[in-house]
Protein backbone atom coordinates (compact mmCIF):
# COMPACT_ATOMS: atom_id res chain seq x y z
CA UNK A 1 0.00 0.00 0.00
CA UNK A 2 1.74 3.04 -0.67
CA UNK A 3 0.87 7.20 -0.56
CA UNK A 4 -0.73 7.06 -3.39
CA UNK A 5 -3.60 4.84 -2.99
CA UNK A 6 -7.32 6.01 -1.67
CA UNK A 7 -8.86 4.79 1.24
CA UNK A 8 -10.13 6.27 4.88
CA UNK A 9 -7.28 7.27 6.53
CA UNK A 10 -6.66 8.57 9.74
CA UNK A 11 -9.68 9.01 13.17
CA UNK A 12 -11.13 12.06 13.60
CA UNK A 13 -8.49 14.29 16.02
CA UNK A 14 -8.56 16.87 18.01
CA UNK A 15 -7.03 18.57 14.58
CA UNK A 16 -9.73 17.98 12.51
CA UNK A 17 -12.01 19.69 16.09
CA UNK A 18 -10.05 22.52 15.91
CA UNK A 19 -10.66 22.93 12.20
CA UNK A 20 -14.36 21.71 12.51
CA UNK A 21 -14.36 24.70 15.83
CA UNK A 22 -12.55 27.21 13.84
CA UNK A 23 -15.15 26.68 10.88
CA UNK A 24 -18.16 27.07 12.81
CA UNK A 25 -17.34 30.20 14.95
CA UNK A 26 -16.41 32.03 12.03
CA UNK A 27 -19.84 31.22 9.93
CA UNK A 28 -21.90 31.90 13.33
CA UNK A 29 -20.03 35.29 13.48
CA UNK A 30 -20.27 35.93 9.84
CA UNK A 31 -24.02 35.12 10.07
CA UNK A 32 -24.85 38.14 12.48
CA UNK A 33 -25.87 41.00 10.86
CA UNK A 34 -23.93 40.93 7.46
CA UNK A 35 -24.33 43.24 5.56
CA UNK A 36 -26.60 41.92 3.24
CA UNK A 37 -28.38 39.07 3.89
CA UNK A 38 -28.70 37.74 0.36
CA UNK A 39 -25.17 38.17 -0.29
CA UNK A 40 -24.32 36.32 2.72
CA UNK A 41 -26.27 33.21 1.93
CA UNK A 42 -24.68 33.64 -2.13
CA UNK A 43 -21.45 33.87 -0.84
CA UNK A 44 -21.36 30.83 2.29
CA UNK A 45 -22.98 28.35 -0.56
CA UNK A 46 -19.85 27.26 -1.76
CA UNK A 47 -18.30 26.83 2.14
CA UNK A 48 -21.64 25.08 3.25
CA UNK A 49 -21.75 22.82 -0.32
CA UNK A 50 -18.11 22.00 0.84
CA UNK A 51 -18.48 20.85 4.29
CA UNK A 52 -21.82 18.70 3.25
CA UNK A 53 -19.65 16.98 1.00
CA UNK A 54 -16.92 16.34 3.15
CA UNK A 55 -18.94 15.02 6.01
CA UNK A 56 -20.78 12.56 3.28
CA UNK A 57 -17.81 11.09 1.83
CA UNK A 58 -15.55 11.24 5.53
CA UNK A 59 -16.36 7.40 5.35
CA UNK A 60 -14.80 6.69 2.38
CA UNK A 61 -11.97 9.12 1.55
CA UNK A 62 -10.15 11.39 4.53
CA UNK A 63 -7.87 14.19 3.06
CA UNK A 64 -4.49 14.99 4.48
CA UNK A 65 -4.23 17.40 7.63
CA UNK A 66 -2.55 19.97 4.94
CA UNK A 67 -5.54 19.70 2.74
CA UNK A 68 -8.42 20.13 5.56
CA UNK A 69 -5.93 23.47 7.04
CA UNK A 70 -6.42 24.52 3.21
CA UNK A 71 -10.20 23.80 3.14
CA UNK A 72 -10.99 25.76 6.72
CA UNK A 73 -8.54 28.77 5.57
CA UNK A 74 -10.63 28.88 2.66
CA UNK A 75 -14.03 28.69 3.90
CA UNK A 76 -12.68 31.69 6.71
CA UNK A 77 -11.68 34.18 3.48
CA UNK A 78 -15.54 32.97 2.03
CA UNK A 79 -17.26 33.99 5.63
CA UNK A 80 -15.25 37.03 6.02
CA UNK A 81 -16.46 38.14 2.41
CA UNK A 82 -19.70 37.13 2.74
CA UNK A 83 -19.92 39.07 6.09
CA UNK A 84 -19.04 42.76 4.70
CA UNK A 85 -19.33 41.53 0.74
CA UNK A 86 -16.42 41.72 -1.11
CA UNK A 87 -16.12 45.16 -2.36
CA UNK A 88 -16.62 46.30 1.81
CA UNK A 89 -14.12 44.68 3.83
CA UNK A 90 -13.21 47.10 6.13
CA UNK A 91 -8.99 45.88 6.31
CA UNK A 92 -9.22 46.58 2.25
CA UNK A 93 -11.17 49.36 2.73
CA UNK A 94 -8.50 51.18 5.12
CA UNK A 95 -5.91 49.45 2.89
CA UNK A 96 -6.81 51.30 -0.29
CA UNK A 97 -4.90 54.48 0.83
CA UNK A 98 -1.45 53.29 2.30
CA UNK A 99 -1.18 51.15 -0.88
CA UNK A 100 -2.82 53.48 -3.23
CA UNK A 101 -5.76 51.15 -4.48
CA UNK A 102 -8.39 52.03 -6.63
CA UNK A 103 -10.67 49.72 -5.18
CA UNK A 104 -11.35 47.61 -2.43
CA UNK A 105 -9.39 44.38 -3.61
CA UNK A 106 -10.14 41.82 -1.54
CA UNK A 107 -12.05 39.78 -4.12
CA UNK A 108 -8.84 39.12 -5.64
CA UNK A 109 -7.50 37.14 -2.05
CA UNK A 110 -11.08 35.02 -2.52
CA UNK A 111 -10.42 34.36 -6.24
CA UNK A 112 -6.43 33.55 -5.61
CA UNK A 113 -7.71 31.36 -2.89
CA UNK A 114 -10.06 29.68 -5.24
CA UNK A 115 -7.64 28.54 -7.28
CA UNK A 116 -5.16 27.62 -4.19
CA UNK A 117 -6.82 25.75 -2.50
CA UNK A 118 -8.86 23.88 -4.37
CA UNK A 119 -5.77 22.58 -6.55
CA UNK A 120 -4.28 21.08 -3.52
CA UNK A 121 -7.94 19.26 -3.45
CA UNK A 122 -8.18 18.43 -6.72
CA UNK A 123 -4.13 16.90 -6.82
CA UNK A 124 -4.63 14.91 -4.13
CA UNK A 125 -7.65 13.09 -5.44
CA UNK A 126 -6.12 12.64 -8.32
CA UNK A 127 -2.87 11.31 -6.67
CA UNK A 128 -4.24 9.12 -4.44
CA UNK A 129 -7.25 7.65 -7.00
CA UNK A 130 -4.39 7.35 -9.62
CA UNK A 131 -6.67 9.20 -12.01
CA UNK A 132 -3.12 10.82 -13.31
CA UNK A 133 0.08 9.07 -14.32
CA UNK A 134 2.48 11.43 -12.49
CA UNK A 135 2.38 14.55 -10.43
CA UNK A 136 3.29 16.64 -13.81
CA UNK A 137 -0.30 15.27 -14.93
CA UNK A 138 -1.62 16.32 -11.96
CA UNK A 139 -0.45 19.17 -11.58
CA UNK A 140 -2.21 20.27 -14.98
CA UNK A 141 -5.39 18.25 -14.14
CA UNK A 142 -5.84 20.28 -10.95
CA UNK A 143 -4.82 24.13 -12.93
CA UNK A 144 -7.56 23.31 -15.16
CA UNK A 145 -9.91 21.86 -12.54
CA UNK A 146 -9.35 25.34 -10.96
CA UNK A 147 -9.98 27.25 -14.04
CA UNK A 148 -13.59 25.29 -14.92
CA UNK A 149 -14.41 26.26 -11.15
CA UNK A 150 -13.52 29.70 -11.43
CA UNK A 151 -15.73 29.75 -15.40
CA UNK A 152 -18.92 27.73 -13.72
CA UNK A 153 -18.51 30.36 -10.68
CA UNK A 154 -18.67 33.59 -13.53
CA UNK A 155 -21.85 32.05 -14.88
CA UNK A 156 -23.36 31.34 -11.87
CA UNK A 157 -23.03 35.37 -10.56
CA UNK A 158 -23.79 36.16 -14.14
CA UNK A 159 -27.04 33.96 -13.88
CA UNK A 160 -28.12 35.25 -10.62
CA UNK A 161 -27.13 38.60 -11.30
CA UNK A 162 -30.01 38.25 -14.68
CA UNK A 163 -32.81 36.55 -11.89
CA UNK A 164 -32.34 39.11 -9.08
CA UNK A 165 -31.26 42.27 -11.08
CA UNK A 166 -29.94 45.33 -8.95
CA UNK A 167 -29.96 42.95 -6.12
CA UNK A 168 -26.87 41.02 -7.50
CA UNK A 169 -24.62 44.22 -7.20
CA UNK A 170 -23.05 43.26 -3.69
CA UNK A 171 -22.78 40.01 -4.75
CA UNK A 172 -20.77 40.39 -7.85
CA UNK A 173 -18.59 42.74 -6.82
CA UNK A 174 -17.03 44.63 -10.22
CA UNK A 175 -17.05 47.81 -8.57
CA UNK A 176 -17.18 49.05 -11.91
CA UNK A 177 -14.59 47.56 -13.48
CA UNK A 178 -15.56 46.09 -16.86
CA UNK A 179 -12.82 43.48 -17.12
CA UNK A 180 -13.40 42.47 -13.65
CA UNK A 181 -15.19 38.96 -14.69
CA UNK A 182 -11.79 37.93 -16.26
CA UNK A 183 -9.54 39.54 -14.06
CA UNK A 184 -11.31 36.80 -11.40
CA UNK A 185 -10.47 34.07 -13.44
CA UNK A 186 -6.87 35.15 -14.08
CA UNK A 187 -6.58 35.25 -10.22
CA UNK A 188 -7.94 32.00 -9.86
CA UNK A 189 -4.66 30.63 -12.58
CA UNK A 190 -2.35 32.46 -10.50
CA UNK A 191 -3.61 30.49 -7.31
CA UNK A 192 -3.12 27.32 -8.89
CA UNK A 193 -0.13 27.76 -10.34
CA UNK A 194 1.08 28.88 -7.10
CA UNK A 195 0.05 25.76 -5.27
CA UNK A 196 1.28 23.67 -8.14
CA UNK A 197 4.83 25.08 -7.32
CA UNK A 198 5.44 26.07 -3.91
CA UNK A 199 2.85 23.56 -1.85
CA UNK A 200 2.98 20.22 -3.63
CA UNK A 201 6.20 19.17 -1.27
CA UNK A 202 4.62 20.27 1.85
CA UNK A 203 1.49 18.27 0.48
CA UNK A 204 3.10 15.40 -0.39
CA UNK A 205 4.96 14.84 3.06
CA UNK A 206 1.09 15.35 4.83
CA UNK A 207 0.15 12.48 2.80
CA UNK A 208 3.23 10.27 3.50
CA UNK A 209 2.32 10.63 7.35
CA UNK A 210 -1.53 10.08 6.66
CA UNK A 211 -0.77 7.29 5.26
CA UNK A 212 1.79 6.17 7.69
CA UNK A 213 -1.51 7.40 10.75
CA UNK A 214 -3.68 4.66 9.09
CA UNK A 215 -0.87 1.81 8.79
CA UNK A 216 -0.08 2.10 12.10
Amino acid sequence: MDWYEKGMGERFSTFHAVLLAIWLAVLVWSGINPHDRLTWWLECTPGLIGFALLALTWGKFRFSRFCYALIAIHCVILFIGAKYTYAEVPLFTWLEGPLHFARNNYDKVGHFAQGAFPAIIAREIILRTRAARSKAWAAFFSITVCLSIAALYEIFEWATAEIIHEEADAFLGTQGDPWDTQKDMAWCLVGAVFSMLFLTGIHDRSIRRLVSRRNE
